[in-house]
């Protein structure tokens, strides 16, 4: 049945169906806040048993410091994860200017449906631009005071950055060779390891939507499926609906250091196990195709 679910509204956030037919719409233009000066952009993050991603996402805030904007690093995590458990309480224990670190815990069948931690943010937020995305995403030199700058007096609903940089996957200097950090510590990647590819929508990890637009409709927080508990992580599809119901793929935007980490091993799936090396081959085939 969740089969046929996912794939019903996979088809209707493609379809030509007025959103507004269906779901509460988001609040229009004239009712948004064109904001400017310093942004306040909260940036929301989800980790299970990606502890080693999220050590080189937290330490890229760490690295580079923010001067034009107010930063609010929002992380959703579990406590049977101990390695990110463990990395939290190591970078709590850094202040960097302008960032303000809050650690969220949920229950795993609550954490892994990233759709419910987005939606707990969107409508809870005080910020002014929210920025959902997912641990592997490292936000590099200038990356959020270019993105304050980009943002001053827009109003629409979602935008994105037009370019994002990726390390190299699948072959034998890949950055990330296990998921798991053993000891909490400072992670660094070397700028040269990035090349640039073009965006061309607001995909899961490089969706910033205008917060009043987020507290009004939250994250898919009108289709009940993508707010159901789950006994295991679910693939993270939402997004596409995301779009649906804000109407829009996005406007891109000029953001300077986007810079995605690329890992061949999913920390989800069981380590070794047959469905696991096929998700790999497929990956590997998939990314030999875009290069």
């Amino acid at each position: 049945m969740d089969i046929l679910k996912r794939a019903g509204l996979k088809l209707l956030a493609g379809s030509a169906i007025p959103p507004a037919w269906l779901y509460p719409s988001p609040p229009p233009v004239n009712l948004r806040t064109a904001r400017k000066g310093r942004l306040h952009i909260e940036i929301v993050s989800h980790c299970w048993q990606y502890s080693r991603l999220l050590a080189y996402q937290l330490t890229s805030l760490i690295q580079h410091p923010v001067n034009d904007a107010k930063i609010t690093m929002t992380v959703y995590y579990g406590y049977a994860d101990k390695a990110t458990v463990n990395l939290l309480d190591f970078i709590a224990e850094h202040q960097p200017n302008n960032i303000t670190w809050n650690w969220q815990a949920l229950p795993p069948e609550r954490l892994f449906r990233r759709s419910i931690g987005r939606n707990l943010a969107a409508r809870q937020s005080q910020a002014d631009w929210l920025w959902f995305t997912d641990c592997d995403m490292t936000f590099q030199a200038n990356c959020l005071d270019s993105l304050n700058l980009a943002l001053q007096g827009r109003q629409d609903a979602l935008v994105y950055p037009r370019t994002e940089s990726k390390t190299d996957v699948y072959t034998d200097t890949d950055v990330v060779q296990q998921n798991a950090i053993e000891t909490p510590q400072l992670l660094y990647v070397d700028p040269q390891a990035f090349k640039p590819w073009p965006v061309t929508r607001a995909t899961g990890p490089l969706q910033i939507t205008h917060g009043d637009v987020a507290r009004s409709v939250g994250y898919c927080d009108a289709v009940s499926f993508y707010q159901q508990a789950s006994t295991h992580w679910q693939k993270a599809v939402e997004d596409r609906m995301f779009r649906y119901l804000l109407g829009t793929q996005g406007a891109a935007i000029d953001v300077e250091g986007v810079c995605r980490i690329q890992h061949a091993v999913k920390g989800r799936y069981r380590e070794g196990s047959k469905a696991s090396g096929l998700r790999q081959k497929i990956r590997a085939l998939q990314h030999r195709m875009r290069s």
